[in-house]
């Protein structure tokens, strides 16, 4: 495991694609000057993070970066802002390789996109996408959907990675969510933490395939995910959900009939979207589950 992180940065308000890679080149020599190391990107990770989620964004990457090595771009949009212009903020990252004298460089560029320039955010991170690696969009909150924004970057990238506790149109943002996966495979943080509990309900079978109503205590994406994928798994679109809110998926019971809790300790955020980042093709039992909570069902 690599430790002991050490960061050289640059900042650059109006800046054009140029001075970001002139200062990123410029950051990466500084760090291979102070000891061998070795930029070892496996990945281009994008992230589209409104205001709201830009310390949640920040804070789910940290200690991300040497179990993935990449170029992380996260794009701040303000296209209420007055001006248009980018503002970068660029950074690279050395993680030491514990003994031995080398390190792993990886690569943080912050970009605001001001004004104008918040509608065309594929055109800007396109150029600074290595060539060759698979590209991964992070999406924070919901996405506005069938925004120029969102085609533009569903078309430069392999996964896309949502978190539906994010959403408030549930379920019917699951519909348009599912347009997309023709177009690129998906992810959902939400569906990740149902892991467990789809892990403990799936042994029981048989007895489970007659089932009338989940009731799930959770958010509405775990709730409604799980009844999908039950939904799905069985050939049934007429299992009912009673949902009972809460903050994390708490329990779970089959026609009124609790089932215990599944053993160990939910994830952490930066775990979820660690192993997220490890998935390159579509989840068919995912999209199955998305569809049948979707309205209409499959």
């Amino acid at each position: 495991m690599a430790t002991a992180l050490r960061e050289k940065s640059w900042f650059g308000e109006d800046v054009c694609l140029a001075d970001v890679d002139t200062a990123l080149a410029r950051l990466r020599g500084q760090a291979a000057a102070e000891t061998a190391s070795m930029r070892t990107s496996v990945m281009t990770h994008l992230a589209w993070v409104p205001a709201a989620w830009a310390d949640p964004a920040r804070a789910a990457l940290e200690g991300m970066a040497e179990r993935h090595p990449s170029r992380t771009i996260l794009l701040f949009p303000e296209p209420g802002a007055q001006d248009n212009r980018i503002d970068c903020e660029a950074r690279v990252e050395r993680w030491e390789v514990p003994d031995t004298d080398r390190g792993l460089v990886t690569e943080v560029v912050e970009l605001t996109l001001r004004g104008a320039r918040a509608k065309a955010p594929a055109s800007i991170a396109e150029p600074l996408l290595i060539s060759d690696l698979p590209v991964f969009l992070r999406w924070r909150g919901e996405p506005p959907w069938g925004s120029p924004e969102l085609d533009q970057l569903v078309d430069v990238t392999d996964r896309l990675i949502v978190d539906s506790t994010e959403w408030e149109g549930l379920p019917g943002s699951y519909r348009r969510l599912a347009e997309l996966f023709p177009r690129c495979a998906a992810s959902d943080i939400a569906w990740a933490r149902t892991s467990r509990w789809r892990s403990h309900l799936a042994p029981l079978w048989p007895a489970i395939g007659d089932v009338r109503t989940l009731r799930v205590r959770g958010t509405a994406a775990q709730a409604w995910l799980l009844c999908g994928w039950l939904r799905s798994r069985l050939g049934r679109d007429e299992i009912a959900l009673d949902h009972d809110p809460a903050e994390t998926l708490e329990s779970v019971a089959l026609d009124g009939e609790a089932v215990p809790l599944p053993p160990g300790d939910p994830p952490a955020p930066s775990d979820v979207l660690s192993d997220e980042l490890e998935r390159f093709t579509p989840d068919p039992v995912y999209e199955a589950a998305v569809l049948a909570a979707s309205p209409g069902g499959t």
